[in-house]
């Protein structure tokens, strides 16, 4: 080979070595130009929501000057008075509406004291009827009991049942007037559960099942029950 073909060729090998350094920077100019393309696709927007109010704000001030420009003035001067009256008025039943709703709360905090009060009120009085009614009831049996305290204090030889008889008449009456009334059944009454004590069960006439004897009274308050009678329950005949 020639020397002219030996230069020709070292031109060529130092031209595709130039090209190939020229196309690497080209891909790594590309491959950065992609990632930062896809970074900024990425990023979410820094949205300033001040500067969002701001230019709404100013959107609206646009349009009120537009107005007031394209407005006749004695217009505008009728449409600003007519917005003052309106905004002095809802201002003014505003202050209303603040003073009846302090003068609702101060009503309601002194309605609540006086139920308080009244609660407090009607617990004493019925704690003080009913030491009265319990002091108005043992008051009568002192009487009973002056009686009974008086027939023992007669001689020994003295007889004194009827004196007792009358003593005891005087408490049925006492117990009257409190409503308390005796629960006695009869010999071959149904037994009632909750007004009667079963005591034992024995051979009777009575039929089986039903009441023999009463050995002990029950009595009755208003209705309610506040001592079962004691009784014996026949078996049948013998």
């Amino acid at each position: 080979m020639s020397e002219g073909e030996d230069d020709a060729s070292e031109r060529t090998d130092g031209a595709s070595e130039t090209d190939d350094d020229t196309s690497v920077s080209e891909d790594s100019a590309s491959e950065e130009s992609a990632d930062d393309g896809g970074a900024t696709e990425n990023a979410e927007p820094d949205v300033d929501l001040e500067d969002e109010r701001a230019a709404e704000d100013l959107d609206v001030a646009e349009e009120v000057l537009e107005h007031v420009e394209s407005s006749d003035p004695a217009e505008v001067a009728d449409e600003l008075a007519t917005l003052r009256f309106e905004v002095e008025a809802l201002e003014a039943e505003r202050d209303d509406y603040e003073e009846e709703v302090e003068s609702l709360q101060s009503r309601l905090k002194r309605k609540q004291a006086d139920f308080e009060n009244y609660k407090k009120r009607m617990k004493k009085r019925r704690e003080q009827e009913k030491a009265r009614a319990t002091e108005d009831l043992v008051t009568r049996l002192l009487d009973v009991r002056d009686n009974l305290q008086r027939a023992l204090e007669q001689d020994e030889d003295a007889d004194i049942r009827d004196g007792i008889e009358t003593t005891l008449k005087q408490f049925d009456r006492v117990l009257e007037d409190e409503n308390v009334e005796p629960v006695e059944p009869e010999p071959g009454d149904e037994v009632d559960p909750e007004r009667h004590e079963v005591l034992v069960r024995m051979d009777s006439d009575q039929p089986e099942g039903t009441i023999a004897q009463v050995h002990r009274p029950g009595y009755e308050m208003a209705g309610k029950v506040i001592r079962t009678a004691q009784v014996a329950v026949s078996d049948g005949d013998e």
